[in-house]
């Protein structure tokens, strides 16, 4: 009896500590996100430059809105082990729920007029831990930060400044690189023929406390074929999604999962910055696309794609687009759910690719 008031003040410090913890973790992140300082970029400013002059597609994700869910999984052949304690680099399969998607507010923006396509993936180990993961098709992002992709943003948008475009280009040199890849880089007919890139740099811990940081890809089975836009604008305003469904109905579709080794001083902070061909190269495994669901009554319609909800043995680097992107997408979430009566839902079975 006697002890039980130093127990109890025990208790109590061990409360309070955990909430000064819990407390500098929200606010070390809010920070990153852009949340508490005055004249500083938000979650919610990304969001609202990203909808189109007649504003956003109400029930809709406010970028990446027009997609086609997919189920399959993740076939680790263990070799990535070494790299990451992550449970879903043992040997095994794992379940995986995805969204193939064009970067587009326009949920009904032809296919054809949409130069970058993404994928979107959660991967579930047994013991319940997920990666998340967005990635899209180009090798490199168009900005270094992401201040500066809501000045790209901000500069697409302005009408009244026939410059805005040229003068932003001239302040973000890193911005060639990309508009190089869009003009010049080959179009495909499918999203089965499309490499994506994670493009942000994570943290790899193994089980030996080791940390690297990498990058990945998902490199696709099927061979990329050229096609003109022209010759895709003949193929209708939703060709990817019809090609998709009759590829996956065929046969499963497969993507190798390559993870790329960052070398000392390699820019893990700067998305618009490749690193050279010549780094280290792990096929960690394959993921096999088995089956295509339409969004509206699919299984990828309410899940949020966060790169920051990542298992054990994994991290986000000093890269800050991750944080912000899981801000913004946070942000996104709350205002499409909100908006639920908006989206066009169609009864289970009536609804087409």
């Amino acid at each position: 009896m006697a002890d039980r008031p130093t127990s109890h003040a025990s208790t109590v410090r061990s409360l309070v500590l955990i909430a000064v913890v819990v407390v500098a973790l929200v606010s070390a992140f809010a920070f990153t996100a852009g949340w508490l300082s005055r004249g500083r970029l938000t979650p919610a400013m990304i969001v609202n430059a990203l909808a189109p002059p007649g504003g956003p597609a109400l029930g809709h994700r406010r970028n990446h809105a027009k997609g086609i869910c997919f189920t399959g999984s993740f076939e680790s052949n263990g070799a990535a082990a070494a790299l990451s304690k992550a449970p879903m680099f043992a040997p095994g399969s794992f379940l995986v729920t995805g969204r193939f998607n064009l970067a587009t507010a326009d949920p009904n923006a032809p296919d054809a007029t949409v130069r970058v396509r993404g994928l979107g993936l959660r991967i579930v180990a047994p013991d319940g831990s997920e990666w998340r993961s967005a990635m899209i098709n180009a090798p490199v992002f168009p900005v270094a930060t992401p201040e500066a992709f809501y000045a790209l943003l901000q500069a697409s948008a302005d009408k009244s400044d026939p410059d805005a475009m040229k003068n932003f280009a001239a302040a973000h040199p890193e911005f060639g690189a990309f508009v190089a890849w869009a003009g010049s880089g080959p179009w495909t007919g499918s999203y089965a023929q499309e490499r994506y890139n994670s493009l942000n740099s994570f943290i790899f811990t193994n089980a030996a406390g080791q940390d690297q940081a990498v990058r990945w890809s998902f490199v696709p089975a099927a061979s990329p074929e050229a096609v003109s836009v022209d010759q895709l604008k003949e193929r209708g305003a939703d060709f990817l999604a019809a090609d998709i469904t009759q590829r996956v109905h065929s046969a499963p579709q497969r993507w190798t999962l390559v993870v790329t080794v960052a070398n000392p001083g390699d820019p893990s902070a700067d998305p618009s910055k490749a690193w050279p061909e010549d780094r280290r190269k792990v096929e960690a495994g394959s993921l096999v696309v088995d089956a295509i669901e339409p969004e509206v009554d699919g299984p990828c319609r309410d899940l949020n794609f966060d790169p920051t909800v990542l298992p054990s043995g994994m991290r986000v680097s000093d890269d800050p687009f991750p944080a912000a992107r899981s801000a913004a997408y946070s942000v996104s979430f709350d205002r499409r759910t909100a908006e639920d009566k908006y989206y066009p839902h169609h009864p289970a079975g009536g609804a087409t690719p």
